[in-house]
């Protein structure tokens, strides 16, 4: 068990030294490092277990340290899987990101469709409505005004 466990945390390390790599790799070759890495967690998983069932097996004085340290591996490359699942989200969304930008500064600039209409005819025709409305408001008035006048003058008559 002491060889396998030292084996795997030899991996463990190896993977996190190599994920310092994915930074600095090349975009094309950066998929490459990346099934590698992956094939690399995996294999840890797979002796993982193999540890879970000799850690079992230990005399029981040294079962519950052989488990901790087999459950601190385990978490350890979980963190990393999730470190890896990380960066390729990120490098997802930032080649998500750059087609956009080149497909935005490779359109040509072109005006308005002709199918573009604006929608004027109704405003202009609550415009006008509301126009003759004032319109005859004011002559309303101005009837009502001159039949006050005509009232005024038949008093002055009458008296």
């Amino acid at each position: 068990m002491e060889t396998l466990y030292h084996q795997t945390n030899k991996h463990i390390q190896e993977i996190q030294s190599h994920m310092g790599r994915l930074e600095t790799t090349e975009r094309e070759s950066v998929h490459l490092v990346e099934n590698e890495l992956q094939a690399r967690i995996e294999n840890v998983f797979g002796q993982l277990e193999r540890l879970e069932i000799l850690a079992g097996k230990e005399p029981p004085n040294r079962r519950q340290n052989a488990k901790l340290r087999v459950e601190q591996l385990k978490y350890d490359v979980q963190h990393l899987q999730s470190a890896l699942r990380n960066f390729q989200h990120r490098r997802c969304a930032r080649e998500a990101q750059e087609r956009e930008r080149e497909e935005l500064m490779s359109r040509t600039f072109t005006t308005n469709d002709a199918d573009t209409s604006i929608p004027i005819d109704d405003t202009l025709h609550f415009n006008s409505s509301l126009h003759s409305a004032h319109r005859g408001m004011d002559d309303l008035l101005g009837s009502g005004a001159s039949i006050l006048n005509g009232l005024r003058d038949q008093r002055g008559t009458l008296k």
